[in-house]
């Protein structure tokens, strides 16, 4: 009879497959000469083989099973209905951005991080390298199938793409692919390679990009996924996908309209507190608007996220059982960055430690960037948020290997805005400053939700949801042009930030209530953190399995 743990190891293998250069990442062996096939038959086969698991493992009987096999089942489920979702979505067809979200750009990132060392991983990272052309072919296809069928990109994205390609075939010297040391015969081979084999086919799919797509590009009045055909069923599954709830579009944005009404209340205070200013719009267009409060380069930003994460560090053994033993670094966005490119995101680190969590921060144009948001974002991407909660779901060697390495927006993301919070209950914020940054980051999460939705199920401009951004929040035209792309390319997975921390919060609240002086915050953490990812709904029943207590 298969196990809930065969199926775990079925379906990572499968996703494995499907993404060798994550496998690398990860430090899992036997992947590392390959790349992607990101090809309509590949993905096809993909899709269908997540949905055989997600069948058989509906159909296990769970009567006498223990509580992690019973999580473990739930996981594979969700898992594989998300991968099914996700894969009908058919993003290789209309996905082009100059950004790690599309498959051309973020092949380039990603393959710039895995690490490498020793003869064996060296020649297969040459003959990774070598396969590039295979894979800039495929996806060219990919968008010629999608103008066919009506699914094409959005043009100034598209554009964006453009300008990101030329930009790097431009500076040769600062080829992410040159990122990794290798002897010196190998190294030689490698720029070769890269001179004779990848730059040629990089410029040829931006040729393809401007002279057979571009033509038929969606203007940017037409950025969502609604514009094109099956595009509302499409949405509501990337919604369950990323959100783990069955929520739909409209109740979604009334939900980010109720959280930005309720928001002006704090912010008033701490304007009056800090300038004496007690009018909320007043304050963020202050926010928005006074250069004083950006940086004056992007060494003081880098220094600035430094110093709040050995803050978190600090403080972090009096709220939370375990901490990760992985350590974290913070380095600038290597290369050079698309304006699209967000202004932090964090990578995890290798399971066998050959490389370190990652938090990359976008210095482009620091004296552009709010000094308030460095401290927020610090804490959600490494201390107490993603760095602690994946690293130590790594760290999880007694579960299947999927459970430590699978992701759930709605928890992952959830958990890192819920962390936001956290923070000003662990006294990490240094001023009301930087609480304010909090807050506004909070209007932020808010508006994806009305933007997110806005875009892809009520047909909204790209102008219209930049404009919303800009009068909504704090962030700058060049910020807010980011967010807006990043939800045109990622339809759904914006929502799930603000829907993962109420969930969080009510099941937390609900325990508070549950156990009244009995509650422990760092057990109840340690009951989050402590089986890795879980579907919202399945984090719930956990937390009432096993109630964080103090008597336990």
């Amino acid at each position: 009879m298969t196990t809930p743990e065969q199926l775990a190891e079925e379906l990572l293998a499968l996703d494995l497959d499907a993404d060798p250069i994550g496998a690398s990442l990860y430090g899992l062996p036997g992947r590392d000469h390959l790349l992607p096939d990101i090809s309509a038959a590949a993905e096809f086969a993909h899709r269908e083989h997540a949905e055989d698991i997600r069948v058989r493992a509906m159909a296990l009987d769970t009567t006498h099973a223990g509580l992690e096999d019973r999580l473990t089942l739930a996981i594979v489920v969700q898992h594989a209905q998300s991968t099914v979702n996700r894969l009908d979505a058919r993003s290789p067809e209309h996905t082009v951005i100059g950004n790690l979200f599309a498959p051309v750009a973020g092949l380039l990132f990603h393959l710039g991080q895995v690490p490498v060392s020793g003869q064996q991983q060296s020649e297969d990272y040459l003959r990774r390298i070598a396969r590039i052309p295979d894979f800039t072919a495929a996806a060219a296809q990919r968008h010629r199938e999608g103008v066919r069928a009506g699914r094409v990109p959005v043009r100034p994205l598209l554009d964006d793409a453009i300008a990101h390609l030329d930009d790097h075939l431009a500076h040769p010297e600062q080829d992410p692919l040159l990122t990794q040391q290798l002897p010196d015969d190998l190294d030689h081979k490698r720029r070769r390679l890269i001179h004779e084999v990848v730059h040629p086919a990089l410029a040829e799919y931006r040729e393809v990009l401007a002279r057979e797509i571009a033509p038929h590009a969606r203007d940017a009045d037409r950025p969502g996924l609604c514009w094109i055909p099956e595009g509302h069923e499409m949405y509501q599954r990337l919604i369950h996908a990323h959100t783990t709830t069955d929520h739909t579009p409209r109740e979604l944005h009334e939900i980010g309209r109720a959280q930005l009404a309720s928001l002006r209340a704090e912010i008033s205070e701490l304007g009056r507190r800090l300038w004496d200013e007690p009018d909320p719009e007043a304050v963020l267009r202050r926010m928005q608007t006074d250069r004083s409060l950006c940086w004056n380069d992007g060494e003081e930003m880098l220094a600035a996220a430094r110093e709040a994460v050995a803050k978190a560090t600090d403080a972090a053994p009096h709220w939370f059982g375990r901490l990760p033993q992985q350590p974290c670094e913070v380095r600038p966005v290597p290369g050079t960055p698309s304006e699209s490119t967000p202004i932090g995101f964090y990578m995890s680190p290798a399971l066998d430690g050959s490389r370190p969590g990652v938090y990359f921060a976008n210095t482009l144009r620091a004296e552009q960037r709010p000094r308030f948001a460095s401290e927020v974002i610090a804490f959600h991407e490494v201390v107490p948020g993603h760095h602690l909660q994946i690293s130590l779901a790594q760290e999880l060697t007694d579960l299947p290997l999927l459970r430590r390495l699978a992701g759930f927006n709605a928890y992952t993301e959830g958990w890192g805005l819920y962390t936001e919070r956290l923070a000003d209950e662990m006294g990490l914020y240094s001023d009301d400053l930087m609480r304010l940054g909090m807050v506004v980051q909070d209007l932020l999460r808010a508006a994806r939700l009305v933007v997110d939705t806005g875009l892809h199920e009520f047909g909204w401009s790209r102008q219209r949801a930049l404009e919303t951004m800009t009068s909504s929040t704090t962030l700058s035209e060049l910020e807010a042009t980011s967010e807006v792309d990043r939800y045109i390319v990622y339809p759904g997975q914006a929502l799930s930030y603000l829907v993962g921390r109420l969930e969080i919060q009510r099941i937390r609240e609900a325990a508070q209530r549950r156990l009244g002086t009995e509650f422990d915050i760092t057990k109840f953490h340690d009951t989050v953190l402590g089986h890795g990812a879980l579907p919202i709904s399945t984090l719930e029943f956990l937390v009432e399995d096993q109630p964080p207590a103090t008597s336990r």
